[in-house]
C-alpha cells in the first residue's frame, strides 16, 4: 500500500514520540508530556494541524490566567462519565509542543486517533498560534489576570491579541465567556457567546488594591462595580457607554473543590457539557466524584498528616489560594523564578499577606526566592517564620510543625509545584 512522504513522515515523528515517553516514563525523568511534540513540530511545523485533519475529534480550547487545567480536567471527567473517550494535554503541558504531545499519546502507530475529543488548555500567550492551526468546536475563555508580566505583559495587550484571533473564529465555533470578567466578558460579543458566572452576594463593595481591570473595554471609562468576588471579577458596569455584566447562561451547580474561583471553573465546565448534549444527571454524578488535578487542592497523606497544594503563580491565584486555606495553621510557602514562573518575582507585594496568613502559627518559607518571600513577610510584619530555601528540608520541617491528622497548605509557584510533587510522590509530571 503506497502511503505519501507527508504522511509516513508523521507516522515516524509519533512512533518517535512514543518511544521517547516511554523511555522517559520508565526511568522516571518525565511524563513525556512536551519533547514527543517539540520535536515533531521542529521536524513538521504542520504536525498538529495534519494530525487534526480527518480525525472526526470535537476539540475544546480552554484559556486564561487561571484554572485552565481545573477546568479542562472538570470536563473530561463529565464527558468520561458519559462514556466519551477524550485527549487531554495534562501536567499542564499548555503550549503547542504540549498539545502536539498529547495528540502523540493518543495516536495509534498506524496514525489513527480512536478518540471523540481533545480537549487542549493553552497559555494566554500561546492562544493565537493555537487558533492558527485548528479551528476549535468549543472556545472557553476564563479569565485574564496580571500574570508574568516579562512575558507577556499586561492584560490588555493579551486582551487585545486574543480579541484579533478569535475575530477570525467561524461561526460553527461555539465561545464561552466570563461574564463577570470585563476583559473577558466582550471578547466576542459580536458572535454569540454564552456566559458563565455568579451573582451571589459578596461582602465587598470595593475594587482592591490588586485589580487588574477596571477601565471599561469601550471606552476607556473607570467601571463601577456593584459585587466584587476577588480582583476585578464582579458585577460590573460602565455609566459612560452603558457596558455592562451580560446576562449568565448558567448560574448555579454544584461544586465539588474550595474556593470561589473553583467555583468559576466548574461553571464553565459545566456550561460546555451542557452545549455537548451531556445530561444534567451525568454532570452531577460526575461533579461529585471528581478528584482535583496534580497541584490544584492535590491532597497527599504522609505519617498521618494531610498535605494539600495549592498552585499559586501570582497575585490573584496568591491571594485567592490564601483566602480559601486562612482557617490552618500550618503553611509552607514556595518562590521559585525560573522559566514557567517568570523570571519576575515582584508581583509577591501584590499578595495580601498582611490580612491573609494571620491564623498561621507555623510557617515555612522556600524556594530559589526564598529570601525576596521573607523580605516581604517582614515588611507585613511578620516575625515567626522559617526560612529554608532547600525545598525538601523546609517541607521536611513544615511536617514536624504540622500536627498529627491536621493539614499542612503549600502554596508553590508552577516550578515549585513540580518539585514539591516530586518529593512527596517520587514522580516527575513534565
Amino acid at each position: 500500500m503506497f502511503i505519501p512522504k507527508k504522511e509516513m513522515k508523521n507516522l515516524l515523528l509519533i512512533n518517535v514520540g512514543k518511544l521517547i515517553t516511554a523511555v522517559s516514563r520508565s526511568l522516571n525523568l518525565g511524563h513525556g508530556s512536551t519533547w514527543p511534540g517539540h520535536i515533531a513540530l521542529n521536524l513538521n511545523r504542520n504536525f498538529v494541524k495534519d494530525l487534526i485533519l480527518g480525525s472526526g475529534l470535537k476539540i475544546i480550547l480552554i484559556a486564561g490566567t487561571n484554572g485552565k487545567t481545573t477546568t479542562s480536567k472538570l470536563l473530561q471527567s463529565i464527558l468520561e462519565k458519559d462514556s466519551k473517550k477524550v485527549i487531554l494535554n495534562e501536567s499542564g503541558a499548555n503550549l503547542l509542543n504540549g498539545i502536539a504531545s498529547a495528540l502523540i499519546l493518543n495516536t495509534n502507530i498506524f496514525g489513527k486517533i480512536k478518540k471523540n475529543f481533545a480537549i487542549f488548555e493553552t497559555d494566554e500567550n500561546t492562544l493565537p498560534q493555537v487558533l492558527k492551526e485548528f479551528t476549535p468546536d468549543i472556545l472557553v475563555l476564563l479569565n485574564l489576570f496580571r500574570d508574568q508580566l516579562d512575558r507577556y505583559g499586561e492584560v490588555n495587550t493579551i486582551a487585545s491579541k486574543w480579541k484579533l484571533a478569535i475575530d477570525k473564529l467561524p461561526k460553527k465555533t461555539k465561545i464561552i465567556l466570563n461574564a463577570n470578567d470585563p476583559l473577558i466578558a466582550c471578547l466576542a460579543s459580536e458572535k454569540n457567546p454564552l456566559y458563565f458566572g455568579l451573582e451571589e452576594n459578596s461582602n465587598l463593595t470595593h475594587i482592591q488594591d490588586w485589580a487588574d481591570s477596571v477601565f471599561c473595554p469601550k471606552c476607556n471609562s473607570k467601571l463601577e462595580f456593584e459585587k466584587i468576588y476577588f480582583s476585578h471579577i464582579g458585577i460590573w458596569q460602565c455609566k459612560n457607554c452603558g457596558l455592562k455584566t451580560p446576562n449568565l447562561n448558567i448560574k448555579t451547580s454544584y461544586y465539588p473543590l474550595l474556593g470561589i474561583y473553583n467555583k468559576y471553573n466548574t461553571l464553565a465546565a459545566v456550561l460546555a457539557a451542557k452545549i455537548l448534549g451531556i445530561s444534567e444527571n451525568i454532570i452531577d454524578s460526575a461533579l461529585k466524584n471528581f478528584n482535583p488535578a496534580f497541584g490544584r487542592q492535590e491532597k497527599i497523606k504522609i505519617d498521618g498528616k494531610n498535605i494539600q497544594i495549592f498552585l499559586s503563580k501570582n497575585p490573584t491565584g496568591f491571594n485567592e489560594s490564601l483566602r480559601t486555606v486562612s482557617n490552618g495553621k500550618s503553611l509552607l510557602l514556595a518562590l521559585n523564578d525560573r522559566i514557567p514562573d517568570g523570571r519576575d518575582v515582584s508581583w509577591i507585594w501584590d499578595v495580601d499577606f498582611e490580612n491573609l496568613i494571620k491564623n498561621f502559627s507555623s510557617i515555612v518559607v522556600s524556594g530559589d526566592r526564598a529570601y525576596d518571600l521573607a523580605l516581604r513577610l517582614k515588611y507585613a510584619s511578620f516575625k515567626k517564620f522559617e526560612v529554608i530555601e532547600n525545598l525538601e528540608k523546609a517541607i521536611k520541617k513544615a511536617l514536624e510543625n504540622t500536627p498529627q491528622n491536621q493539614t499542612l497548605y503549600i502554596l508553590p509557584t508552577y516550578s515549585a509545584m513540580l518539585e514539591t510533587r516530586k518529593i512527596l510522590t517520587g514522580k516527575k509530571i513534565l
